[in-house]
């Protein structure tokens, strides 16, 4: 509950501030050591990541819960999980924010995407009617036991229908009680300023490295007036790449000498699951020979 008292708290700020996506609880725990302050659990992420497959609807509610829960029991920070269509109709999306909020979310965002849905930066999505998704927003909002759990609206009709309509879109999923707004991949920074000049609500910005949306800069959303910008899935591109490099370079040459700077050492890995932590526990509820605890 403090966790997302916190969220709500930062959203009204809006200083547009960045919250890495993490697609496992391990770049989790390097987001919270980084000094980040929210973590974006990334369908997208989750489905490269966990799956080997692309962000086309493939990923299960079950499988989200999964990460969810890991995460959360991972780090103490308020986490903004994608919880995709809701996985189906009004009644999946009531049935998804239980599900999500008791594993650990602090936000859910929810999108208008014909199930199953794609990447906000691939062409060939759909939208389904405004109607239908100001139902599904409605009964989400009306699915959380936590009042602080904040309900995210985001519109993927840009790509279809053009920028004012995904902006008339995004009006009426505000007036249907969505929390903050989410108007996926605009093309130009002045798309970004309409965007936040035509929407009350706190909104989300999402920067796909390779994408369609240009990085402005945190100043620049913040001065928009967006209250959070989404690196969704940054850890997950760095860490193919670097794999890749690593990992060929053994290939080539049998030796990680060439690469050695390009690792986390022993101590570094350890710190990042806090083993020392795990060790203090172990020696807390150690049992001598005689079975007495130390």
């Amino acid at each position: 509950m403090e966790k997302r008292k916190k969220l709500k708290s930062l959203a009204a700020e809006r200083r547009a501030i960045i919250v890495p996506g993490a697609a496992n609880a391990l770049f989790a725990r390097v987001i919270e050591d980084l000094g980040f302050p929210v973590v974006y659990v990334s369908g997208a992420g989750v489905a490269n990541m966990s799956l080997g497959v692309p962000d086309v609807g493939l990923s299960t509610l079950t499988e989200i819960a999964q990460v969810v829960s890991n995460i959360s029991d991972a780090v103490d920070l308020p986490l903004i999980v994608d919880a995709d269509t809701g996985f189906g109709n009004a009644l999946n999306m009531y049935r998804t924010v239980q599900v999500l909020e008791r594993a650990g979310a602090s936000a859910l965002q929810i999108e208008d995407q014909v199930f199953p849905k794609k990447c906000g930066h691939f062409s060939g999505k759909a939208v389904i009617p405004v109607d239908e998704m100001v139902q599904k927003i409605r009964a989400a909002v009306d699915a959380r036991a936590d009042q602080n759990l904040q309900i995210i609206a985001r519109t993927d009709a840009r790509a279809i229908e053009g920028l004012d309509a995904a902006i008339e879109r995004a009006q009426a999923y505000e007036e249907a009680g969505a929390d903050l707004i989410f108007v996926e991949a605009p093309r130009t920074a002045e798309e970004l300023a309409q965007i936040g000049r035509s929407i009350a609500s706190p909104q989300v910005a999402n920067i796909v490295f390779g994408g369609k949306t240009p990085d402005v800069g945190q100043a620049a959303l913040a001065e928009m007036g967006f209250a959070f910008t989404l690196y969704a899935n940054a850890a997950l591109q760095a860490a193919i790449r670097s794999t890749r490099e690593v990992l060929g370079a053994l290939q080539d040459t049998g030796s990680l000498d060439a690469v050695a700077d390009r690792l986390a050492g022993f101590e570094e890995r350890q710190n990042a699951v806090l083993k020392a932590k795990w060790d203090e526990r172990e020696n807390r509820y150690a049992t001598s020979s005689l079975g007495v605890a130390k």
